[in-house]
């Protein structure tokens, strides 16, 4: 069952949901401009522990995002048949070297 969840700082809804003993949470940020995709990318990714998952849906792969994140994060980037993109962040184990507060993404794959 799915269920509305509120992170702070995050501009748009998160929702919270177990499957099959995984858990994850998914966000929609396709008709958001630059930079809040990045903004709730980085605050879905600072959520999620070891074996649960970050499901983004966006208007295209946020290609900016991906450098900063792939040490810590394992993703799979699927399109979807509307047109839009699915991105499945799992986490590569309990360390984190990743920087949070890095929310921008430099001009280089932003969403506009």
């Amino acid at each position: 069952m799915k269920q509305e969840i509120t992170l702070e700082g995050a501009t748009v809804l998160f929702f919270k949901e177990e499957n099959d003993g995984i858990t994850s949470y998914t966000f929609d940020s396709s008709r958001c401009g630059h930079p809040e995709p990045m903004i709730n990318a980085m605050i879905g990714l600072q959520t999620i522990k070891d074996g649960e998952q970050l499901i983004m849906i966006n208007s295209k792969a946020p290609a900016g995002l991906f450098p900063k994140v792939e040490n810590d994060f394992n993703y799979e980037v699927s399109e979807l048949s509307n047109g839009l993109f699915q991105i499945i962040f799992t986490k590569k184990g309990d360390e984190s070297n990743t920087d949070f507060s890095d929310r921008g993404c430099g001009g280089t794959g932003c969403s506009h």
